[in-house]
């Protein structure tokens, strides 16, 4: 086998046509016979070029609504054959099967078939079976074949023909062999995926996965590892689907920071009320709403202005030049909004390292979606948190019941638990966070640093009282014992969150009492790992 091999005659049999009739211009151009199916056929003879219908090479028309037409060995022998095998050469002169020296294939849209919510049977027929089949072939004979899966390597096909005098070498086959594996492995991983879900399957025997790579990172947590950022195809709004308009480009943790600020900031309805969060290492340092975006963002960034320096903010409602203004005034690594005013995108055009993303829609928080963690050895699978808690799933245990305003705090205070790390306490004041505690090993423990940081807020802002008096304490997970709760009741909270089920839920009650506390149990925990 030599590196180099020519291009003489090719198959282009493709679902998307874009730039379909520019690639059979440049192949005819230098001289490559064109063979076609179908639609690919007819746009490249309207186009003037001559094409040859495999129907033609084969005998056989197209049949069956166009499911069979490539399956035959005079396609598959010629992408099959090994051209310095005296064997194949005398099968191929025996049976007059012409050696085909390029495949041009991209599949049938079965994923955005899905993604459009087609039913069933329309998914079924969007399942592409030549397709894959003749990729697979051309692949494996890369030593000869060259096959491309992506409108986008069109160029790179001809510029490899225009750097080897009409042939490619075996590296570039390579290349292409590799993507066009993958290509069909997210195929069919998409398939397969779709029809477990469609079957209610929950835990079937294989799972396949599949991204398509966005960027390539410069390093990721820290700067000994190497990178990369995949999308999965389902187009959830957030950093995957977004555009950055400015701004150096995101890192790991940038990208996984922004996911958790903009995933925290959805749980609120744009509709109903402007939203900010401010993240720091995926925990939120602070969250409010309010009655204008800008009113949100400086009670969020009075929860914690420490934290909030070199943080993530992420907006439920399009960016305006008076939030633009305040959030400039301190280091801020993204940006990330559901749109932004022209005045506001000049304002941040004057900070050239920020970056600015900007989605068409929020996610939905409470879209069913899969979940995936890797561990040594395998892959934890489970759906995305998606439980949410409303003011009639909520049960008053304590002989004082939480007040109107208290409710509406707890409620606000439990939506943000659910986004921070194990074990979780937030203190909620007037629909925003006024402390914090995250990842902590005890509930004691987290109860103690939000506490702490409510004090610490309230020292630099100059008030006599901790930002904690009179809050709304939410506790993703049961309190075990009271301690917590009571060093909660301690900072100055009036009222609490949390989902019950403790062995000791008595003492736990009993102690809120005593206190004079409100206590609501939602039946639901968040835990976050």
């Amino acid at each position: 086998m030599t590196d180099l091999h020519p291009i003489r005659r090719a198959l282009l049999s493709v679902s998307d046509k874009t730039g379909l009739i520019e690639l059979g211009q440049a192949l005819a151009a230098r001289g490559v016979e064109l063979l076609s199916t179908g639609g690919s056929a007819k746009a490249l003879r309207d186009a003037g070029l001559d094409v040859k219908d495999v129907a033609e090479i084969t005998g056989f028309p197209e049949m069956m609504d166009g499911r069979v037409k490539t399956l035959h060995p005079m396609v598959h022998g010629g992408l099959l054959a090994l051209r310095d095998n005296d064997g194949h050469v005398a099968a191929m002169q025996e049976h007059g099967i012409g050696a085909i020296d390029l495949l041009v294939v991209n599949l049938y849209p079965f994923e955005s078939t899905v993604a459009a919510g087609a039913d069933y049977d329309t998914c079924i027929e969007n399942i592409d079976i030549g397709g894959p089949a003749m990729i697979r072939a051309a692949s494996k004979n890369h030593g000869f074949v060259n096959v491309v899966v992506d409108v986008e390597d069109y160029d790179a096909l001809l510029a490899e023909l225009d750097g080897n005098d009409g042939q490619t070498s075996y590296k570039f086959r390579q290349w292409l062999s590799q993507k066009a594996y993958a290509r069909t492995a997210a195929y069919d991983a998409a398939v397969s995926t779709w029809m477990a879900q469609a079957m209610k399957q929950e835990a079937p025997k294989r799972r396949a996965f599949a991204g398509e790579l966005k960027q390539t990172l410069r390093y990721g947590e820290n700067s000994h590892q190497k990178a990369a950022f995949y999308t999965d195809g389902t187009n959830r709004p957030g950093v995957a689907t977004a555009v950055q308009l400015q701004g150096k480009e995101l890192s790991y943790n940038n990208i996984n920071d922004t996911d958790a600020a903009y995933e925290l900031v959805a749980e609120f309805d744009p509709a109903e009320t402007a939203a900010v969060a401010i993240i720091k290492h995926a925990n939120p340092c602070g969250v409010a709403r309010g009655a204008t975006l800008v009113e949100a963002y400086q009670k969020a960034f009075d929860c914690d202005r420490t934290s909030a320096f070199g943080g993530i903010v992420a907006l439920n409602q399009p960016l305006d030049a008076e939030t633009a203004t305040k959030i400039v005034e301190i280091f801020t690594e993204v940006v990330i909004a559901p749109g932004a005013s022209d005045e506001a995108k000049e304002i941040f055009a004057k900070k050239k390292n920020l970056r600015l993303l900007l989605t068409d829609a929020l996610p939905n928080p409470r879209a069913a979606i899969t979940a995936y963690k890797q561990v040594s050895g395998g892959v934890l699978v489970q759906d995305k948190d998606v439980g949410y808690v409303g003011m009639d799933d909520l049960k008053v245990v304590t002989e004082k019941a939480p007040s109107d305003e208290q409710m509406q705090d707890l409620l606000f205070a439990w939506k943000v638990a659910k986004h921070v790390k194990s074990n979780a306490i937030v203190y909620v004041k007037g629909s925003a966070t006024v402390g914090v505690g995250a990842g902590q090993m005890s509930r004691l423990d987290s109860a103690n640093v939000a506490a702490s940081k409510a004090q610490r807020m309230a020292d630099e802002l100059g008030l006599e009282a901790s930002l904690a008096k009179g809050a709304a304490v939410a506790s993703d997970a049961f309190f075990p014992f009271a301690d917590g709760l009571l060093e909660a009741a301690a900072a100055g909270a009036t009222c609490v969150i949390q989902p019950g089920g403790s062995m000791r839920d008595d003492e736990v009650i009993k102690a809120a009492n005593d206190a004079g506390l409100a206590m609501v149990f939602t039946g639901m925990r968040h835990f976050r790992h």
